[in-house]
């Protein structure tokens, strides 16, 4: 059992808070997308070698691990941080904001590098407290590119036995107040599928609809008919959210063109709803058209799993994070949440789960408070100490 108590990580999270907040700002300044950050690999790898670790960089995108206490018996963890931004222009007016057009640290993934990379450095001169080795998971391509899966294809569970391995995130919240801590046990998050669809119709002059096949009002009745169906087709107790988000048509305002294209989402919370709503996707689509004359093509590109979070990990969590922040600050979700997160992939090899932090400034109002994804969005920096302590009690606590 660890000697280290809450009260001395907290206090060290904020003796280290200075330097937290510097890594955190300087990878704000400079933002990367997708599975290739070679600026941000390096800002960690430089840390990582400052404490002391040996980082390895991944082949195929750029991931960083490092193990604290390798090769030391007993239950390993895997604690990861996502390291990619999101293609945005910032608008925060931050004396750190982003000095990359196009790209902006707006879902957070910054403050989960630095929090990490400062639980690193608390960790680093307690191995002998540590019930076994802890696996550093700094991951690339979080945002819709599958990093996760990509560092697991590349080995990075390689020689951990599933039973005696745990893993654990955290996940910066505007949404919630600073410094909180909220936890789910079973389904966590939603798994997220993307769907295309073509409407195949015949082009001609707007003035003769008659003498054309319009795909336009079909693709506009697939749009109505797919709400339809997920309203009267699936249960209300495993539910499923259809989102078609982009549609597009035509040249101009007097021809009729011969294709439209919708493009979207769906969303659940079970493995069987996500692997049903395919057929029920392309029943809609191919029969609405063909009422009408027209065809449909309907393809599908698998996103990310459903998010399972480990009864039994969720136990424990819950009461390192009761010790460290109170009983006020610690909530257990009634509800998934309908985003989704490549983290699932993990969570499908060994027990974990996703602690989501909150990071709205403590009195500031929820409403006009923007949001995770905003590109007005701002982390309040106080919620980090909290992040670094709850990493590192995790490692020394969780069995």
């Amino acid at each position: 059992m660890t000697t280290t108590t809450e009260r001395d990580l907290i206090e060290a999270a904020l003796e280290i808070q200075p330097n937290t907040i510097a890594i955190r700002r300087r990878i704000h300044r400079h933002p990367e997308q997708g599975l290739h950050l070679p600026e941000t690999q390096q800002t960690i790898v430089d840390e990582l070698l400052r404490i002391g670790l040996r980082p390895r960089k991944g082949k195929d995108l750029s991931s960083v691990t490092a193990w604290i206490g390798e090769g030391r018996p007993g239950r390993a963890i895997v604690l990861r941080a996502d390291m990619d931004a999101l293609p945005l222009n910032e608008d925060t007016g931050l004396e750190f904001s982003s000095e990359i057009a196009g790209t902006m640290h707006a879902c957070g993934h910054d403050t989960h590098v630095a929090m990490l990379l400062g639980a690193a450095r608390l960790l680093r001169d307690k191995v002998d407290e540590l019930p076994g080795p802890v696996l550093l998971m700094f991951q690339p391509g979080e945002e819709g590119y599958a990093g996760a899966r990509v560092m697991l294809e590349e080995g990075l569970l390689e020689g951990l036995d599933p039973k005696t391995t745990r893993a654990f995130a955290i996940h910066i919240d505007a949404e919630y107040p600073s410094g909180t801590v909220r936890l789910r046990s079973g389904t966590q998050m939603a798994s997220a599928d993307n769907v295309f669809i073509t409407v195949h119709g015949r082009g001609g002059h707007a003035s003769q609809p008659h003498l054309a096949l319009d795909p336009i009002p079909v693709a506009a009745e697939i749009v109505l008919a797919l709400q339809a169906a997920v309203t009267r087709q699936i249960d209300i107790f495993d539910p499923a959210v259809v989102t078609i988000a982009h549609i597009t048509a035509g040249t101009t305002h007097n021809i009729i063109p011969p294709v439209a294209k919708l493009e979207g989402t769906f969303r659940t919370v079970s493995k069987v709803r996500r692997d049903d709503m395919p057929r029920l996707i392309r029943q809609v689509a191919e029969g609405v058209a063909a009422a009408h004359g027209t065809t449909a093509d309907v393809e599908f590109r698998p996103v990310y799993p459903v998010t399972v979070s480990d009864p039994r990990v969720f136990d424990l969590v819950r009461e390192i994070a009761l010790g460290l922040v109170g009983d006020d600050d610690v909530v257990t979700m009634k509800d998934p949440l309908m985003g989704a997160e490549d983290w699932s992939f993990v969570l499908q090899q060994v027990p974990g789960i996703m602690a989501f932090l909150g990071a709205r400034p403590r009195g500031t109002p929820l409403e006009g408070f923007a949001m995770n994804h905003s590109n007005i969005v701002v982390f309040d920096e106080e919620a980090l100490p909290v992040g670094v302590a709850l990493y590192a009690k995790v490692a020394l606590e969780l069995i």
